[in-house]
């Protein structure tokens, strides 16, 4: 029974992280490629509001209006819309003072609250979104607009790349292997989850959601209950910063799955994660895979270690189970060798030496953190209830 559980729990785990990405690539190798939709013309273009929601972002703010401003995109046809979450800073004045178009300075309600009221006050017939401190391509608009023009598409997101990799945080490459799912994902069917820093929701689609849950996680696949496809668009681009280290990673990410729990969690019967009904097999194979069991991988990985010690304790361990079992120890071992973090080095260069050598097993302690966020946030919220809506920019990344 030790072995059963052990290889079940370890198979499951391999399945959704690689697994499902190979099984994924090589379906969409049999099908043809995407024929992109032909480029509109200037007075075809939809009138687009892009809305940046803001809480504490004076230092970012201008830079992000300016960002929106040099769109290529027809200004007539363009509204900027920041939304101020009861930020108590010089976030309102500085928008205002780089051009936004309509600036809501509103009671502190959260991020969600915020998007809902520059939607209520929007005219566009396409919403984009973005975060403060993320910068767009020039052509990173016409991108992402370019796929409603098939009118199945509700959602479309556009691609993030992060930058300031001189610190100990490992997300930049976890990010391009998530983003290489995405990619076959919304071949095969539509994507799972989006990301903050750009992405555009169809006027007629756009759904109010629990405000403790980031559209990301919500929009997706409760749009792809309602018959529409979300969809992933490699060539509309923008650039964030991320968290120098992946010890302040951690803390983000576990204020993150904290969250999203609350989703997760919820009650099927009221829009939860868990929910199965409305969605094609498909797509319900990928949030299985990509999102279910992603979840619950720090209950499997615990599982699967128990099960593993306990079938070496028993002596019915063959060599393959021995071997299983000390590539999840190196796995902890690697991310606890210490040092990782350290006194700065003397140099950018000597920093950037001391990095790379260490990779391996800042991947390892990146995996191991990142895992272990799930659970600390699911706790956290079993603990401390649910988290109220506010929010904050995380640290070093502005």
């Amino acid at each position: 029974m030790a072995r059963l559980v052990f290889w079940s729990s370890a198979l499951l785990l391999a399945w959704t992280q690689a697994g499902y990405a190979v099984a994924r690539a090589l379906l969409a190798r049999r099908r043809p490629a995407p024929v992109p939709p032909p480029a509109r013309p200037a007075g075809d273009l939809p009138f687009v509001s892009l809305i940046v929601a803001a809480y504490a972002e004076e230092a970012v703010i201008a830079d992000k209006v300016a960002d929106a401003l040099a769109l290529d995109w027809p200004r007539e046809r363009l509204e900027v819309i920041v939304a101020v979450d009861g930020s108590i800073d010089a976030t309102a004045e500085r928008a205002r003072a780089a051009g936004a178009d309509l600036v809501l300075e509103l009671p502190r309600g959260g991020k969600v609250r915020a998007q809902d009221a520059a939607v209520d006050r929007a005219r566009g017939a396409l919403l984009a979104f973005s975060d403060a401190n993320a910068s767009w391509s020039p052509d990173a608009l016409r991108h992402l607009a370019a796929p409603f023009a098939d009118p199945k598409v509700g959602f479309a997101c556009g691609r993030v790349a992060f930058v300031n990799d001189a610190g100990t945080n490992q997300e930049g490459i976890y990010w391009r292997y998530e983003m290489w799912i995405r990619g076959h994902e919304s071949a095969l069917a539509s994507v799972t989850a989006g990301n903050g820093a750009i992405y555009a929701v169809r006027r007629d689609a756009y759904l109010r959601s629990d405000p403790r849950v980031s559209h990301d996680l919500a929009l997706p696949f409760q749009l792809v209950k309602r018959g529409w496809r979300a969809v992933d668009v490699p060539a509309a681009r923008a650039t964030e910063r991320m968290v120098p280290s992946v010890e302040g990673e951690w803390r983000r990410k576990r204020r993150m799955m904290a969250r999203m729990w609350g989703i997760v969690a919820r009650d099927p019967r009221a829009g939860g994660l868990l929910d199965p009904r409305g969605l094609p097999p498909r797509y319900l194979l990928a949030l299985a895979s990509h999102r279910w069991l992603r979840y619950a991988s720090p209950a499997l990985h615990v599982v699967a270690l128990t099960a593993g010690v306990a079938a070496v304790a028993g002596g019915r361990a063959s060599r393959m189970d021995r071997g299983l079992l000390a590539a999840q120890l190196a796995l902890l071992t690697g991310a606890g060798v210490p040092g990782l973090s350290g006194a700065p080095a003397s140099s950018d260069r000597g920093r950037a030496r001391r990095v790379a050598r260490a990779k391996p097993f800042l991947l390892c302690r990146y995996y191991v953190l990142m895992t272990a966020s799930i659970a600390a946030g699911g706790l956290d919220r079993l603990r401390d209830g649910a988290p109220d809506a506010g929010w904050a920019p995380a640290e070093g990344t502005r």
